[in-house]
């Protein structure tokens, strides 16, 4: 793409990623200088001209979430005191995603804080990647384009042909992002209804729906600990499936989760690059990691043209 005014910039947090996305629209990585003082406090200088520019920040606030959040801040508002025209953050993983509202006394709808944060840093829009609960894009003023990784994934498990599959939602909430799962691949539909215990400890109660003699293909947006998803495998075993895939967008991958992957009962994990995956985690013979660089280019070159991204919400 030849468009002087057209810049694209990464934090620290998956450089791979926008680099990525650079070479889809044949542009170069913005020049920038990221480091820390002594003290630990985020140094940032934008080492090119942006005013007037269309800029894009790619930075998914992935671990450690705070630091790579604070990063895209610091970026944006100098960007903004640099008189950029216009500044879009893309977060291919939006952190406290999962904290979106107050099921408990006294707790902060993080969510909202972070929209709000982004926006007061001087963001004029954001793009996002399979939010966690997709009404977060309520909590901006400004335009939010809200991406899915499904079609990665859905074309990967329609050339990858599983015999009798049924896709598997792990608990009530993911059920629509299942059923789209579903319908692509032309498959039925079951729902495992999941009671969480504690903060980050779930127990799988009842399956809703059919997978005895069947594959069964678990999808999810987000793998962290990976312990619900393990209890659900072991949960459809018991039920009769013959095998376990599970698909996600983001392998968040944290504490014990690969050491689960590997013991657990499931044949393939495949996931996204949207955050950046660990060695280990990759080392995994079980996990596949596919590229979202080109879905996120081609939202990136829909909004510097101001053309319809539509055909990309699916």
């Amino acid at each position: 793409m030849n468009d002087e005014r057209f810049k694209i910039f990464s934090g620290t947090a998956n450089p791979a990623l926008a680099e990525a996305i650079c070479r889809h629209l044949d542009v170069p990585l913005g020049k920038a200088l990221l480091g820390r003082f002594s003290d630990g406090e985020i140094y940032f200088q934008i080492l090119e001209n942006v005013r007037g520019a269309d800029v894009f920040v790619v930075q998914p606030c992935s671990h450690p979430v705070d630091n790579h959040l604070l990063e895209l801040l610091l970026m944006i508002d100098a960007f903004k005191r640099a008189s950029a025209w216009r500044i879009t953050a893309v977060l291919p993983y939006y952190c406290y995603a999962r904290q979106d509202r107050k099921d408990k006394p006294r707790v902060p709808i993080s969510a909202k804080l972070v929209a709000d944060l982004l926006e007061t840093a001087g963001a004029s829009r954001a793009l996002t990647l399979d939010l966690h609960a997709p009404q977060i894009q309520g909590y901006f003023d400004v335009p939010v384009d809200h991406l899915y990784g499904s079609p990665v994934l859905v074309d990967y498990f329609r050339h990858k042909k599983l015999p009798n599959v049924t896709v598997v939602s792990p608990d009530a909430g993911g059920v629509e992002r299942a059923r789209a799962f579903a319908k692509k691949l032309d498959a039925p539909l079951a729902i495992v209804d999941k009671r969480r215990v504690d903060m980050d400890v779930t127990e799988v109660m009842n399956l809703i729906g059919e997978v005895k003699g069947r594959s069964a293909l678990i999808v999810d947006d987000i793998i962290d600990t990976a312990g619900t998803l393990v209890k659900t495998a072991d949960a459809l075993i018991r039920e009769g499936a013959t095998e376990v895939y599970a698909a996600c967008t983001h392998a968040i991958l944290s504490g014990p989760a690969v050491e689960r992957l590997e013991n657990s009962k499931i044949t393939e994990v495949v996931a996204t690059d949207s955050v950046p995956v660990s060695e280990a985690a990759r080392n995994l013979k079980k996990m596949k990691i596919l590229s979202v660089a080109s879905l996120l280019a081609r939202g990136i070159r829909s909004i510097h043209e101001e053309t319809s991204i539509s055909e990309l919400f699916i």
